[in-house]
């Protein structure tokens, strides 16, 4: 009882800073954002010690001074996502909406989203991510995305009411395998943020510069169905509330390529893709979350042959 008295309070609170959010123009709210980016990054310094080595090992090119620019707009782009979130639904409708977005590769993003197919989208915690779900409901594809429940019930509920407020649906990321499955049978439309870690027993691959345990389940559910990959991005173009909806890659199991040989080289195709856009934007990746993590102990790794579509992490370079 207290626990959830504890959570409706958060959930409150949330509701009181929206409403204050929504209130303020953009510009105000971005200008909000760059302080409050400045506290988190350089005097909270929250989870600064974890961007730091992530951005280290992914830009090892780059000076101290050139990552720590980077940390503290990744800082401000996560603030701005949430204050878009709050603004999307009173400013971006079915009428004005290439006012606020422009898509990339057009004819062969909507080519795919409108064939009379089954469908797997794969994006990553890049962009505003959330206002990509958004538009896609808003110009009448619906799409089923696989999220993790938050531990707050109450502000899990007020995240999906704008997830599905245009014809976004929700799975919950633990059990919903069966549900996708049915998904993909109806020629639906899968979304699945492709970066989680998966834990040592996950398909490892190269990424940003580190091996990375992935999820095999999003390389299967197209290998299985025959549904083709598609890889997406939402990116804010400079200013808040300005996206470019792009499309970085498709595989198509209907046509042959030694990227669908199985889960491995799958895998390792869609990671890249995702490693692009995130080269072209680093500012807007999430380096906060957690998404390399040890590999397994040598020993056990060769305690199986490998093989040339092993799911074993990849050798680091000496």
């Amino acid at each position: 009882m207290v626990r959830r008295l504890g959570q409706y309070a958060v959930y409150l609170m949330v509701r009181v800073v929206i409403s204050i959010i929504q209130a303020l123009s953009l510009d105000a709210a971005a200008a909000v954002a760059r302080t409050l980016a400045w506290l988190l990054c350089d005097v909270v310094r929250l989870r600064r010690r974890l961007v730091d080595e992530n951005l280290a090992a992914s830009f090892p090119e780059k000076s101290v001074s050139e990552r720590a620019q980077i940390a503290r707009a990744q800082y401000e782009h996560l603030l701005l996502l949430a204050f878009e979130i709050a603004h999307a639904p009173r400013k971006i409708h079915e009428t004005n909406w290439r006012k606020f977005v422009t898509i990339h590769r057009k004819r062969e993003l909507v080519s795919a989203m409108l064939a009379p197919r089954p469908r797997v989208i794969v994006t990553a915690h890049f962009g505003n991510f959330e206002i990509a779900g958004f538009m896609s409901g808003l110009l009448g594809i619906p799409t089923f995305t696989v999220a993790r429940t938050l531990d707050n019930p109450y502000l899990d509920d007020y995240l999906n009411q704008f997830r599905e407020l245009k014809g976004q649906f929700i799975l919950p990321k633990v059990g919903s395998a069966p549900q996708a499955d049915a998904v993909l049978a109806m020629e639906g439309t899968l979304v699945l943020l492709g970066d989680h870690h998966a834990g040592p027993k996950g398909c490892w691959v190269e990424f940003m510069n580190r091996p990375a345990s992935c999820h095999k389940a999003v390389a299967l559910f197209t290998l299985l169905s025959g549904a083709p990959m598609i890889v997406t991005y939402c990116r804010r173009l400079g200013k808040p509330l300005q996206f470019e909806l792009g499309l970085a890659g498709i595989q198509d199991p209907l046509v042959t390529s030694s990227e669908l040989a199985g889960v491995k080289p799958l895998t390792q195709w869609y990671n890249s893709r995702l490693e692009e856009f995130i080269r072209d934007c680093p500012s807007q990746y999430w380096w906060v979350h957690n998404r390399w993590r040890d590999p397994p102990a040598k020993k056990k790794i060769k305690a199986a042959e490998p093989t040339a579509s092993s799911d074993e992490p990849p050798a680091r370079a000496a």
